[in-house]
Parts: structure tokens; C-alpha cells; sequence
């Protein structure tokens, strides 16, 4: 039998062999055995324990180890080398030399013993065996070294101590292991047999009950095999063999038929189509007609509720059976997560009652262009003019700029020369046309990512030069003409609106000459503060539409409102397509203040109409629960979007982002609304990645919550301190331009995905830093063009901030000229860079590489770094973009995040590296 360390059949309990440092065993007594550095036979050094006290007589030394826990085994073996010398060649001893020594063991429940405990004899100690040399050396020769082998058991306590006893000879103990023998797990029969220990005697034999290996069903049972006591399997008992359609392999340890999963899945995102490649299975399932399927699934914003994909998903060179491995995959929703499926098949999957193995992947397509406009229509026409308007493409994939008219006369058989217009509304007016002529129109939508098709060719007709023009176009010159009488009008009536509102008021209200219109255009709806109503009732039907209960299905709840829950629905009103929606529901047991607080937001966003306002459906108020109905964002909270999708967009979809919030606020602006509460959190996003501004009115209502810091209490209400203006939070002075200060810190909560402002200070600490002119640096790889729109919307002054009609008109043009955002802002030194720039975080203050993952928001991919060894800052900051690919950081962003922060870690190392001289 092999007792090398290297036997699989035994597990080490303790080996002083490969020990350099000292052992610092106890001994009895201080003369006796000695602890002394040596070389073993391969000349390796040692620590070692002599004696050789033989010319005094009555010898009796004893050396004991440390306690050894016993790990549960039953017997436990002990390997001993020492060398021992041989009597006869020491003149002038006594007859008391001896050339033997004694094994002994002590059992303990815990590391009690101590120089005086237990007693130095036999009992408490139990003997093992007196130990013998096969060969002695004399003291001309070289020492020849013996090995012994002895056990001991049963064991029953924690743990255990050796101690070696010696009563008069010259010796030297080399090296002491401790070892238990076990039958290693095994294969027979088409069954497993789990790991082992050998039992509390040599000739033990213990049972170890089997399970079938995966594929294989029963032949017989019981399934079992006997260890015997030297680590060795015996007698089997019971046998499995290999199911219907699978095959024994691998010298009948398997039984294969179904190929494992494809490897190394690469895709590749262009807008709305992709690319994936992928490597062959580990194991082939032992055929060589294997093949592939993709399977395409659509996925909600958390992947929560993924869908089989639309038909006229395309598929190149097809969906199922493919023999190559790589695959185009087209005609995919712009802005939307899915899930790839890639099944890898041969002849007997379709056997096997389980589902073929698969990998996946998750991807999110980019902008594309627009769809075709569906329909055009004719409003109006003169001898000379047209006015047509048109629907919106069903599938916008992103925020429309504009649309382009193409126009020509129809003569006969073919069209004239085509001329162009532009308009950035779905309607537009075409003049310079011929009388009584046909012509042929087409129109087409653009965003950030170009022209989308154009429609259909449509025919329209202007009227003879005799034709009477319409009412409203004879009307409209009059009312052009009279402007200022108009505007004088408007005045006057929104004066009157004004006394009268007063009138019905029961109490003063400060800031209500703030909240009502007070500098009219002519057509311009004005905002009425639904407070102002004597009976607040009267705003809600006069704003608010009322829904049937009938009409509304909830399907589930997807959060917790501030008056009850938030759950997503569908809406069936008569005569129009079902739809989903978002259900805000107040809860049981309101109070008629929380229902008037509650139905408040609706009165305020039934005012409302622009395409980056959430639109309201309507509400219920005629039956329980009191409901607010909303249009459904599938893309939920913008804070939450940026940071689960972190580094997934370009700069220009970001800034269309950021354009599509401006454009909702520029309008809010117009009608005199103040927000208040301009935030991340209180955008919403759909699947087009369409921005729109929600919630209205509520941050007023909230409660205290010491767990939720976002709302300090203040004189009159609760303000967002990171998001506030200077002079709302010290003088509640909220306006267009507070709003203008918080629409500059949602830029920077966009353009860093998500990040808190201002990270982890406290919203006094925040007050002092604004105060003291510390202004927020741009987030990583931020243009400097919008870093500076950032630092121009938190100019101290409000009257010099920019209005929300510049900003879009800014980011229209940083839109249209893409150069401009490629220059990067770079945190400048100064007044902002000692408190604020949490951009470089410092790898020597984090522990492991988990935490710097977790720092720069990139903790999704800390098993990654761990499986494939680089488990150590030196190691990570070696890494190249081909290591991140290998180890499954696919996307781009995300690459580029971890190398930027790699290379920060980089000069880091460089500045603190010693100076050599």
C-alpha cells in the first residue's frame, strides 16, 4: 500500500514535512527532547525533534504535538521518519540505551492540554505501538532513514494530540503526518458512489448508497458499494444503464446523446438588426449531426417578462436548423431588450425529455430610423395652397425632429419636378401651387439616427382660381391683422378669471399670484392651480375625464405609490383599441384631504398635451378604488433605466434624452407651471426611449420618512435639496428658473447613468457646497458642450440662466452638429475638484476587486473576474480589451468603463511605485 501524499485515497490531517517555520510542540522534561533545524534526505530544510540523553540512566522524555481536529473521521493513521542510533556503536554507555520509542495518542473535545495536563503516563495517554527501526546507524555511517505506518481508533471527541515517548535511546524524528484513508467518488455500474471515510477498524466495511448518473434509469436496486478500510471500492451491489436515446461513453461513466450548450456567444448590435456568433459544445453528445436553432424573446425593462418575438422578426439564413454558426438576425424593435436563445440539437434531442441545452444572450437594439408615416389628409385648399396633416409613424424608434415634405405636380402619366419642405409638426402648409392641379405628396420622419421611409405617394387637388377659400382662411388675416386688440382681449379675460378666482378662495395663499398665468399669447392654454377651486371637485370633472370601472383591467402591481398602489392595466374605452396603462389606486380608508391631495396631480396633468408630458387617460371616482389612469411607460423610472442599462447608449441618444425632457419643461414653462420637483426619478421613459415628465404636484404631500433623505423638511413643505435651486431652499422662491436649476442636474444624473448627486454627502453639506460656488464635474466621458449647458443652468443668478426655449434650441443644434459632442470635459482644477470629483475612484482603498466592481457600477461582472483568476488588482490592471471579451464583458460600454477605470489604476501604480536610485 502507496502512503505518499499524492495518494488520492488519503486526506492529510497534519505533515510537519513541508513546515519551515517552528513547531513549538511541548516537551517533558526541559531536557529531554530538542527542536533543531535540519535537511532531509533531498536536502530540503527542516524542523526536527531530537534526543540522545543515553549514558544517564532512567530516561523517560516525553514530546507531544498540537491538537489535531479529527474532521469526523473514525481511524486515523499516523506516518512516521526518524532515524535512531544504533547502540553498539556508542563506547562507554550503561546497558540502559535503547533503540525503540513509543506512539501514543490523547482524545480531547477541545485544545485543553497544557505543559501539566494531562498526566505525563500511560492513561490518560493510550498506547499504539512501540516503534523499531528496520535499520540503525552507527556513527561512521550516514543515517539511514525509517518510515512506519500505524493507526488508531475508533475516534469519537473533536480532536486529537500525538506524543511520543522515549526512555533512553538516540533518535531523531524527521517528520510526523497524520492521514485518514477514504474511497474516492467513483462511477460504476452507470451509478455515482459519493466520497467515503473508511470505517473505525482495518477490516470495516461501509456502505455507500449510489444514484444513477444523469441520463440513466434504474436496472436494479438497491444501488450500493462497500469502502473497505484501506480507501478501496468492493462488492457492488445494484446496477443503472443508460435511457432511451441516450448511449454509454466514456468507458461507460456517461451516457450521452443530447449535445451541452453552444460556447462563446458573440453578438453584434447595429441599430435595429444584429449578428451572432458562437462556438460549438463542449460535448457533442457523441453524433456528428449537430445542428442549431435561435430562439428570440422580447423582454420587459427588467427582464422580468420576456415574450416570444413578432413574426416579422427575420431570420438569415433561418431560424431553425442551422448548420453554420453565425446568424443575421433583422427587423427587431429600436430601444428594446431581448434575449437570444441558441439551442444546439441533433437527432435524438427530439428523444430526450428534457429541453435542449441552450446559451443566451441579452441585448438591447440602438435608435434606427422611423417608420413610415400610415396616412395623410387633406384640411384645406385654396387656388394656390394646401393644408395637409398626417399621422405619426406607428414605431417613431426615438424623438421625431422633423418631418420632410416631397411634393410635385402630377401631369399625365409622370410626375413634375419634386420639391421639398420641412415642417416639425405632423402638419404643414404648402403654397406657390397651381390652381385646379393634382399633385402627388409623400412625407417622411427624422430623429438622431436620419430619415425614415417615406410614405405612400398620396393625391391631393387645389380648387379652381374662382373657388371660394374656406371660412377659416378668410378669418385668419383678420385675426393676424388685430393682434394687439386680440392680446388686449386675452388680458382682460384672464384679469376677470383672476378676481374671480380670488373671490371663490377661502384663505390667502402667497404664492398664488405665482401659479396662474399672468403674461398671455394669443392661443395659449392657460394652467389653473386646481387648489384655487372653492370645491376641488369641480377641477377634477372640469380636467379630468371620467372613466367606467367596467372599462379598466388590472393585470398586476408593479409599486407603491405615495396615496396607495401602482399597478400596470389594459383600457378599453368604446370605440378605440385596447391599450395598456399605468393605475395609481388610492388606498382603503382614505380621508377626503387624501383624496383631494390624491386626485390633485390629475386635475393638474388633465391640462396638459405635448408628446413629453405623461398623457392622462382619465380617472374613476364613481366607484372603489378611486383610480388615476395614465398612459403605460415600459421603460419605468428614468434614474432606474440609466442605471440597469449603464453605458449601453451613444452621447446623441442620450442627448435626445435630455431634448425630449426640455421640450416637455420649455412647454410646462410656457403656461406658466412650475414643477418643483424636476427629477431622474420623476421622468419616465417608454419602449421608444421617449422621455416624458410625470409627477405633478405631489412632492408637497409627502410625509416624513428618516429612511428616505431625498425630502428634508423646510418653512412650508419638503424640497429635494440636491435638486433644488439656491434661493428655493433659502426662500421658497420656486419658478421657471428653479426649474431650469434642476433640469441641469438631470443632465448630470443622464449623463452619468444614474448617479446620486452629489454621491454621499448630506443635503447640508450640499447646501454649504453650493453656497461656497462648488458646482457638480462632468460625469466620465461627458462633452464638454453639455457639462457647460450643466454649469450655465446653475448660474447663482436665476434671471441670467438660460430658459427652457434656449436649451432646446441648443441641444437641437448639438443634435444637428454631432462633432460638438466629441469633445470630452475633463474635471478642471479648481474650486469644484477638491470636494466634488468622485470621477477616478483610488483602487488601493478598496479590499478586493469585487469592491472596485462595485464602485464603478460594474459589480454585474465581479464572478467573471473571479472564475478566470483575476483576483488581484496587479492581475486586472494587466487587462486588455480581448481578456474582457473572453471573459464575457460583451458590450461596448461597459468595456470601456472597466479599461478606463483599469487605466486610472494603471497611473495610480506608476505614482505610488518606489523610486530607484
Amino acid at each position: 500500500m502507496g502512503t505518499g501524499p499524492f495518494n488520492p485515497s488519503h486526506k492529510t490531517l497534519m505533515d510537519t514535512k513541508w513546515v519551515t517555520s517552528e513547531l513549538a510542540w511541548t516537551t517533558h522534561p526541559e531536557t529531554g527532547w530538542e527542536e533543531v533545524s535540519g535537511y532531509d534526505e533531498a536536502m530540503n530544510p527542516i524542523r526536527t525533534y531530537q534526543v540522545c540523553n543515553v549514558r544517564e540512566a532512567n530516561q523517560n522524555n516525553w514530546l507531544r504535538t498540537k491538537f489535531i481536529q479529527r474532521q469526523d473521521v473514525q481511524r486515523v493513521y499516523v506516518e512516521l521518519k526518524f532515524t535512531v542510533r544504533d547502540c553498539n556503536s556508542i563506547p562507554n554507555i550503561p546497558g540502559s540505551c535503547k533503540e525503540t520509542f513509543n506512539l501514543f495518542y490523547y482524545e480531547s473535545d477541545t485544545d485543553s492540554a497544557s505543559a501539566n495536563s494531562p498526566f505525563w503516563m500511560e492513561n490518560p495517554y493510550i498506547k499504539v505501538d512501540t516503534i523499531a527501526p528496520d535499520e540503525s546507524f552507527s556513527k561512521l555511517e550516514s543515517g539511514r532513514v525509517n518510515t512506519k505506518v500505524r493507526s488508531f481508533g475508533p475516534l469519537s471527541k473533536n480532536g486529537f494530540y500525538l506524543a511520543f515517548q522515549d526512555l533512553g535511546a538516540c533518535m531523531s524524528l524527521i517528520s510526523v503526518r497524520a492521514f485518514y484513508k477514504k474511497c474516492s467518488n467513483t462511477i460504476a455500474g452507470f451509478a455515482i458512489f459519493p466520497e467515503t471515510l473508511t470505517g473505525a477498524e482495518p477490516t470495516s466495511l461501509v456502505i455507500a448508497p449510489g444514484t444513477c448518473i444523469p441520463n440513466a434509469v434504474e436496472v436494479s436496486v438497491p444501488l450500493k458499494l462497500y469502502c473497505n478500510g484501506d480507501g478501496e471500492w468492493m462488492v457492488p451491489v445494484g446496477a443503472c444503464t443508460c435511457a432511451a436515446g441516450y448511449e454509454p461513453t466514456m468507458k461507460d461513466t456517461q451516457c450521452q446523446g443530447v449535445p451541452s450548450a453552444p460556447r462563446s456567444v458573440i453578438s453584434n448590435v447595429n441599430e435595429t438588426s444584429l449578428v451572432l456568433e458562437w462556438s460549438e459544445p463542449q460535448d457533442t453528445g457523441g453524433r456528428d449531426d449537430l445542428l442549431y436553432n435561435v430562439i428570440c424573446k422580447k423582454c420587459s425593462v427588467e427582464r422580468r417578462l420576456c415574450t416570444r418575438c413578432d413574426d416579422n422578426v427575420e431570420f438569415v439564413p433561418r431560424q431553425l436548423g442551422l448548420t453554420e454558426r453565425r446568424i443575421y438576425i433583422s427587423n427587431l424593435m429600436a430601444h428594446t431588450q431581448y434575449t437570444f436563445e441558441i439551442q444546439a440539437v441533433n437527432g435524438i434531442s427530439n428523444k430526450s425529455p428534457y429541453p435542449p441545452h441552450f446559451a443566451s444572450v441579452n441585448i438591447t437594439t440602438n435608435q434606427a430610423a422611423p417608420s413610415a408615416v400610415p396616412t395623410m389628409h387633406l384640411h384645406s385648399s385654396t387656388g394656390n395652397s394646401m393644408t395637409l396633416s398626417w399621422t405619426p409613424p406607428e414605431r417613431p424608434n426615438g424623438i421625431i425632429l422633423d418631418y420632410e415634405i416631397k411634393y410635385s405636380e402630377k401631369q399625365g402619366q409622370s410626375d413634375g419636378i419634386a420639391n421639398t419642405v420641412t415642417s416639425q409638426k405632423n402638419s404643414v402648409r404648402l403654397d406657390g401651387l397651381k390652381a385646379n392641379a393634382r399633385y402627388m405628396v409623400q412625407v417622411r420622419a427624422r430623429t438622431v439616427a436620419g430619415y425614415g421611409r417615406y410614405s405612400l405617394p398620396t393625391e391631393f387637388q387645389t380648387t379652381a382660381e374662382d373657388g371660394s377659400t374656406s371660412k377659416t382662411f378668410q378669418e385668419l388675416p383678420l385675426i393676424v391683422g388685430s393682434a394687439t386688440a386680440g392680446l388686449l382681449f386675452v388680458i382682460v379675460v384672464v384679469i376677470i378669471a383672476i378676481v374671480c378666482f380670488r373671490k371663490q378662495r377661502n384663505s390667502t395663499d402667497p404664492e398664488y399670484t405665482e401659479k396662474l398665468q399672468q403674461y398671455v399669447t394669443p392661443g395659449m392654454k392657460v394652467y389653473i392651480d386646481p387648489f384655487t377651486y372653492e370645491d376641488p371637485n369641480e377641477a377634477v370633472r372640469e380636467f379630468a375625464k371620467e372613466i367606467d370601472i367596467s372599462c379598466v383591467k388590472i393585470e398586476e402591481v408593479i409599486g407603491a405609490g405615495e396615496f396607495g398602489e401602482v399597478c400596470r392595466g389594459r383600457l378599453k374605452l368604446p370605440g378605440r383599441r385596447e391599450i395598456f396603462v399605468a393605475i395609481k389606486t388610492l388606498k382603503v380608508g382614505y380621508t377626503e384631504r387624501q383624496r383631494r391631495d390624491f386626485l390633485s396631480e390629475a386635475s393638474i396633468m388633465g391640462q396638459f398635451d405635448h408628446p413629453n408630458i405623461i398623457h392622462l387617460e382619465g380617472v374613476v371616482t364613481k366607484s372603489r378604488p378611486v383610480m388615476i389612469i395614465t398612459e403605460f411607460m415600459e421603460n419605468c423610472a428614468l434614474d432606474s433605466f440609466l442605471r440597469l442599462n449603464d453605458g449601453q447608449f451613444t452621447v446623441i441618444q442620450l442627448v435626445g434624452m435630455l431634448r425630449g425632457i426640455a421640450a416637455g419643461m420649455k412647454y410646462l414653462s410656457e403656461m406658466n407651471y412650475v414643477h418643483r420637483d424636476l427629477a431622474a426619478r420623476n421622468i419616465l421613459v417608454n419602449s421608444n426611449l421617449v422621455c416624458k415628465v410625470s409627477d405633478f404636484g405631489l412632492s408637497r404631500f409627502l410625509e416624513d420618512d428618516p429612511a428616505d433623505p431625498t425630502y428634508t423638511s423646510s418653512l412650508g413643505g419638503k424640497i429635494p435639496i440636491r435638486w433644488t435651486a439656491p434661493e428655493a431652499i433659502a426662500y421658497r422662491k420656486f419658478t421657471s428658473a428653479s426649474d431650469v436649476w434642476s433640469y441641469g442636474i438631470v443632465m448630470w444624473e443622464v449623463m452619468s447613468y444614474g448617479e446620486r448627486p452629489y454621491w454621499d454627502m448630506s443635503n447640508q453639506d450640499v447646501i454649504n457646497a453650493v453656497e461656497q460656488d462648488y458646482r457638480l464635474p462632468p460625469p466620465m466621458d461627458c462633452p464638454t458642450a453639455l457639462h457647460q449647458l450643466m454649469l450655465d443652468c446653475w448660474v447663482r443668478d436665476r434671471n441670467l440662466r438660460p430658459k427652457f426655449a434656449q436649451i432646446v434650441n441648443t441641444l437641437d443644434k448639438l443634435i444637428r452638429n454631432a462633432a460638438s459632442l466629441k469633445v470630452i470635459a475633463s474635471v478642471q482644477s479648481g474650486i469644484s475638484q477638491p470636494l466634488l470629483d468622485r470621477t477616478v475612484p483610488d483602487y488601493t482603498t478598496f479590499t478586493t476587486v469585487g469592491d472596485w466592481l462595485d464602485a464603478i457600477k460594474m459589480g454585474r461582472y465581479k464572478e467573471n473576474f473571479v472564475n478566470a483568476g483575476f483576483a488581484s488588482f496587479d492581475l486586472v490592471a494587466q487587462m486588455t480589451a480581448e481578456d474582457l471579451l473572453r471573459i464575457g464583458v460583451t458590450l461596448a460600454g461597459h468595456q470601456k468603463k472597466i479599461l478606463s477605470s483599469i487605466q486610472d489604476m494603471r497611473l495610480q501604480m506608476n505614482q505610488t511605485l518606489p523610486v530607484q536610485v
